[in-house]
């Protein structure tokens, strides 16, 4: 478990340095969209291409690993949704639906998980990134536009159901405009056709590629610090509201990967035991941060979702360290 803690502990410590140099003003709020532009449209984009380009085609597109990811996390948000909709509303429950499916993968799941299982854990946790950026995401910020709250109008029900079609068509060009999957892609294409940039962009590249995970945990921290300080009175929130949902991330999404991993083994598909431990090991991670950017775009209850990926993410210092200590 020291062995474990040892990895994990560097990956939690910048989290929490972003946190507490927000929370104590050291880095203004006025800066950290300049951090997230940064990391999402430089530095991340780098770091995907480059494990993309590394990693055989054939992991990128395992359809047996994206069947079972993608099937626990619809599942997950299927069973969120009915517990809390009747109390919280088609728009907030969707989100906190999304915060216990969407794990921060791109921020923390890649360069950590490479660091605890090696390179080969690449493939298969860029392709649970892939599904939920276009898949749950779309879902569920159409699943909800179903109070039809937004939409002028949309109070019958053929009006919900165009306004969940039309933020269902938002949220695919939102991720047709994220430059994260288009970087997977040409990194797929280039491993697929054994391409290599030349020696000058490939260490500018690599460069940047450096300073991604880094930037990204730091940026997480000031994320949450600035989500928590940003809170509306109206958002008053009961001291457990968060933590159902965060358990659910943490223990009940993995679980379920784990479990569906099992089953499609024994059914005989080809699902490896390694890929199968990364899919698990992503599933248990924190919620995504970018969530409760998406919930204030939409209008849900921001405190909620930052409650949810706080607590998630304070508390998977252990949890994902157990995970890890018990799978790999």
């Amino acid at each position: 478990m020291l062995s474990v803690l040892a990895v994990t502990f560097p990956f939690f410590a910048l989290v929490l340095c972003g946190y507490l140099a927000t929370r104590a003003g050291l880095l203004p709020l006025a800066a950290i969209p300049g951090l997230n532009t940064f990391v999402l449209f430089f530095a991340l984009p780098c770091m995907l291409f480059r494990f993309g380009a590394r990693t055989p085609i054939a992991e990128l597109l395992d359809p047996v690993a994206a069947g079972v990811y993608l099937a626990c996390g619809l599942l997950l948000v299927a069973a969120s949704i009915a517990l809390t909709r009747r109390r919280l509303g088609w728009n907030d429950a969707a989100f906190g639906a999304l915060a216990t499916a969407f794990p921060n993968t791109g921020f923390m799941g890649v360069p950590l998980l490479v660091s605890l299982l090696g390179p080969a854990a690449a493939g298969p946790v860029i392709l649970t990134m892939l599904l939920d950026m276009v898949v749950t995401t779309a879902v569920c910020v159409g699943l909800s536009r179903l109070d039809g709250g937004s939409e002028p109008g949309a109070a019958a029900d053929g009006g919900r159901a165009r306004a969940a079609r039309a933020a269902f068509g938002r949220a695919l060009r939102g991720m047709a405009s994220n430059p994260m999957p288009w970087s997977i892609a040409l990194g797929a294409l280039a491993s697929g056709l054994h391409v290599a940039l030349p020696a000058p962009l490939d260490r500018t590249v690599g460069l940047l590629a450096d300073a991604a995970a880094p930037v990204a945990l730091f940026a997480i921290g000031a994320v949450l610090a600035r989500a928590g300080m940003s809170a509306h009175p109206h958002e008053a929130l009961r001291p457990r509201d968060g933590l159902g949902a965060a358990l659910a991330k943490l223990v009940a999404h993995p679980l379920l990967v784990w479990g569906a991993g099992h089953g499609a083994i024994a059914a005989g598909l080809p699902l490896a035991a390694p890929a199968h431990t990364a899919l698990v090991l992503a599933a248990a991670l924190p919620a995504a941060s970018n969530v409760s950017l998406l919930a204030e775009r939409f209008g849900a209850h921001t405190g909620r979702i930052a409650r949810t990926i706080l607590l998630s993410t304070a508390l998977a210092f252990l949890s994902f360290s157990a995970a890890v200590a018990l799978l790999a």
